[in-house]
């Protein structure tokens, strides 16, 4: 019993402290430091901190949050956007509150038509092969484009966005973009990634293909100084397993990631949130040939996140210093978690991978041509568990646990870690994603 309320007391303690560094305080000149990344190197984040009246700003449709990201046409001025309720990217404009779909965006365009066009073992695309090919080909296109100007919204710099308490605050369908923006905050928010109606078919990707969706949750492209905290990341209502049935059996994959971090974005940090039921969560860095956009970039603190039925990129990353600490990993053995890219310097610490019995300690980490890994203190099945020799294992050449880089000597890095694995269990089940009202 003594032990017992221990632990809760110092959870509770512990936890009062990580959530008054990790969301800057909304009205206080004397906040907080910003935990991780994104408030090192002499910076921090602010988000709309400071806005007038007017930029104070509550959406309930896809129209208000348009209209409030514009912010009266001065769209990189300090703003508050409150989310209320839910909001629909595939909302139409005319105000009937219609959702629209794929025959909407390319009116003829057919699934299992375009399907066909490959042939019956997906192989090979002809335009000739029925006569309806060349249009299937064209509709697809130009119906991605067409959703994608629908459901895109970019979040421009020195903006918050924020979920109402207590309303069910969530962005439905709202592929979220942060294109060079910087000094934002997103936080307390549940976003269902959206529906891709024109995936694509590669026959090339893979031993014998693969569907390739084009919309995230949110991505952050060129971005800086961006923190995500309490937030909730799923497929939501539209999961890939309950898609129709392509080529080799395979489900037609709707979704692409749930939060990804590409072309020389720097300096975020994403904490206290939940990631599930998702196939490719978290991807940083875009492609291994985009070095010269990547390389000395991508700096990016993952804290106290619960990753929940997700099959892989837990994160995967690339060139990047990526730090994850305290995240819980819990469900079905994925195929992986952490992802170990080309000159990619991950520090794991004190991570706690809790998958369905039977997992092997393997799946929590694979090399795709990293060279430098570190982790301490990380636990796997209720053990202690040396993930070095699993990464070292699979590495290209030679391995190394020097990183290159260490949180302790970055100066302005703020970080604490939870002791023990019952902790950050404790926390993250309590604390992860958007928070009641009253926790704010």
């Amino acid at each position: 019993m003594f032990r017992r309320s221990t632990c809760a007391a110092l959870v509770a303690l512990v936890s009062a402290a990580l959530l008054a560094a990790a969301v800057p305080a909304r009205a206080s000149a004397a906040a907080p430091p910003v935990e991780g990344w994104a408030g090192a190197d002499g910076g921090t984040v602010t988000g709309g901190a400071g806005a007038d009246t007017a930029s104070v700003w509550t959406v309930r449709t896809r129209a208000e949050l348009k209209e409030a990201l514009a912010n009266h046409g001065d769209p990189t001025a300090p703003k508050v956007i409150r989310v209320a309720g839910a909001v629909a990217g595939a909302e139409a404009e005319d105000g009937s509150g219609r959702l629209l779909g794929e025959q909407d965006y390319a009116p003829g365009y057919d699934l299992g038509r375009y399907m066909s066009c490959f042939g019956p073992d997906g192989t090979t695309w002809s335009d000739t092969r029925y006569d309806y090919c060349k249009q299937q080909r064209t509709l697809r296109q130009t119906g991605s484009n067409n959703e994608k100007a629908q459901i895109q919204l970019t979040v421009p710099s020195n903006t918050t966005v924020e979920g109402v308490p207590g309303t069910g605050a969530r962005l439905l369908g709202v592929f979220v973009t942060v294109n060079t923006g910087t000094n934002i905050v997103v936080r307390d928010l549940r976003l269902e990634a959206p529906v891709d109606h024109f995936t694509t078919w590669s026959p090339d990707d893979g031993d014998s293909g693969n569907w390739n969706a084009r919309f995230d949750a949110m991505t952050v492209i060129t971005g800086s100084r961006v923190l995500v905290a309490h937030c909730t990341f799923t497929d939501g209502r539209y999961p890939d397993r309950e898609a129709p049935v392509g080529f080799h059996g395979k489900p037609v994959q709707r979704h692409d990631g749930l939060l990804d971090i590409e072309d020389g974005s720097d300096y975020l940090t994403v904490a206290d949130s939940r990631f599930t039921d998702h196939d490719k969560a978290l991807l940083i860095g875009s492609g291994d040939g985009r070095g010269d956009r990547d390389r000395g970039h991508l700096k990016v603190t993952f804290a106290r996140n619960w990753f929940q039925d997700i099959v892989q990129r837990s994160p995967r990353v690339r060139f990047g210093q990526v730090h994850s600490y305290n995240n819980y990993f819990t469900g079905a053995a994925p195929e992986y978690a952490l992802g170990i890219g080309l000159e990619s310097a991950i520090v794991s610490e004190r991570n706690v991978f809790a998958y369905d019995r039977g997992a092997d300690p393997a799946v929590a980490v694979a090399n795709y041509g990293g060279t430098r890994f570190r982790d301490t203190g990380s636990w796997f099945a209720g053990r202690r568990v040396d993930l070095n020799a699993v990464a070292a294992a699979e590495a290209p050449g030679e391995f190394s646990t020097d990183t290159g880089w260490d949180p302790a000597t970055v100066p302005g890095y703020h970080h604490r870690t939870l002791p023990t694995a019952r902790s950050i269990e404790q926390y993250v089940r309590h604390q992860a994603g958007p928070r009641p009202p009253g926790r704010q």
